[in-house]
């Protein structure tokens, strides 16, 4: 016999409740939950199944491989490229550029012959032909929809019949039979569960925008992410034209990726090796820099970490950070006033990297020491020498992840001098680094 069920759920990130509650327990929204229209549940009946199973040695491996979008670094994120059927969610801040990179992988397919539908429901056809005038991204195989209704999505899909559909972006869809606006937990779970079967059931890669909320996370129901293949997310700072593509998850490849680009008046470009990015322009060496070597992913990046020491003019001096974790360098400054005799409580300590890079590996701890014992004694580092270390509250240097990749870049970059966790103690990498 069937039963009604009434439950409550947020309608931020959808989790459900079996009585109303003031404050949502997984996203922490108050005011969220909302009554649900009742369902009907009945008990299940056994029905005889089409296939049966059969000992995982015997299942046929099918291996279609990926294929190249042409562009490297997206190609670099995906694993290699698209694959038949895949399910891809990019998502990033608000002009950050996620539609921008999309339409040039559009454009680069469409241009080598094959046919791409690319669904607007946030901008005209009109304004997104604008931005593909101005990027060079016109082709006649790049079809263009401006639609915000799940059927007519569909029904474009059907009438184009493309190898790659681009959808921006699945909160701004609707279904006619779901019930509430576009961008509620019921009706993202529903567009992106229709979307994602009719990539299966054609075999056509399918890419997805989504927004994030305030605090960086993927706007929806958490379902949405386990739904797709893969999850990549789009991030860049307002003030710099640096933009990175990270893999958070991939059914079809590595999770460590990641891919450099650089915003520019005619769209966005590839950076293929973008050491040059994080480092001072300067040849002359100047106190409190230091080089280390960042690894991103699989990708060794060369970073500038910048360090300046001014006497306080207040009773508690200050801590400015940017780009490094804060409370890591807190910890470094206890070491080097307890461990290397260096006094730093009276003074205000400031210390950025370059070019908006962001570290928050331990690997970066040697060279954020070295750059602040450099500015607190006035003495220039070297431009040969990198350094990349852990360093303990004992003051000993530990090893680090990768520490061959390292070694590798610095050295095909010009850095003779590698300091490491070959120093031992904090003391001995300081003496050979200052001199």
């Amino acid at each position: 016999m069937a039963k009604t069920k009434i439950d409550f759920r947020c309608t931020d990130c959808g989790w459900a409740a079996a009585k109303w509650t003031g404050q949502c327990s997984q996203c922490q929204a108050w005011g969220t939950i909302a009554e649900q229209a009742p369902q009907t549940i009945a008990k299940a009946a056994r029905i005889s199944v089409g296939h049966e199973a059969r000992p995982i040695t015997e299942i046929e491996v099918v291996t279609d491989g990926y294929s190249p979008t042409t562009v490297a670094e997206f190609d670099r994120v995906l694993g290699g490229g698209l694959v038949a059927g895949a399910a891809i969610l990019l998502s990033g801040e608000p002009g950050v550029g996620k539609s921008t990179l999309l339409l040039e992988v559009a454009s680069r397919l469409a241009k080598n012959g094959k046919k791409v539908l690319y669904v607007s429901a946030e901008e005209s056809a009109s304004q997104v032909r604008l931005r593909a005038q101005r990027t060079d991204a016109l082709s006649e195989n790049l079809y263009l929809a401006s639609e915000t209704d799940l059927g007519h999505v569909l029904g474009q899909f059907d009438q184009v019949k493309p190898e790659l559909m681009v959808v921006d972006s699945v909160q701004t869809i609707s279904s006619k039979d779901v019930d509430g606006a576009a961008g509620m937990p019921s009706q993202v779970r529903e567009v992106a569960s229709n979307l994602i079967r009719l990539a299966k059931e054609n075999s056509t890669p399918v890419v997805l925008v989504g927004h994030v909320t305030k605090d960086g996370s993927i706007a929806g129901p958490r379902t949405l992410e386990h739904l797709v293949d893969v999850v990549c997310h789009f991030e860049g700072d307002r003030q710099t034209a640096l933009r990175f593509v990270r893999t958070l998850k991939n059914r079809f490849g590595p999770t460590d990726e990641v891919g450099c680009f650089e915003m520019t008046g005619e769209g966005i470009v590839e950076v293929k090796d973008p050491s040059a990015l994080f480092v001072s322009n300067s040849t002359t060496p100047v106190s409190g820099t230091c080089i280390t070597v960042a690894v991103e992913g699989r990708r060794a990046l060369r970073a500038e970490i910048q360090a300046l020491v001014v006497q306080s003019g207040t009773p508690q001096p200050r801590r400015v950070t940017n780009g490094v974790d804060s409370s890591r360098v807190a910890m470094l400054l206890a070491v080097l006033e307890r461990r290397a005799g260096i006094s730093l409580s009276n003074k205000d300590v400031y210390v950025s990297t370059v070019g908006g890079m962001k570290i928050i590996e331990p690997a970066a701890d040697l060279a954020i020491a070295i750059a602040i014992a450099s500015a607190a004694s006035d003495k220039p580092v070297s431009t040969t020498i990198a350094a990349f270390g852990e360093i303990s509250l004992s003051g000993e240097i530990r090893g680090v992840a990768n520490l061959n990749q390292r070694i590798n870049e610095a050295a095909r970059l010009g850095h003779k001098v590698v300091i490491d966790s070959t120093a031992v103690q904090l003391k001995k990498a300081l003496a050979e680094a200052l001199g």
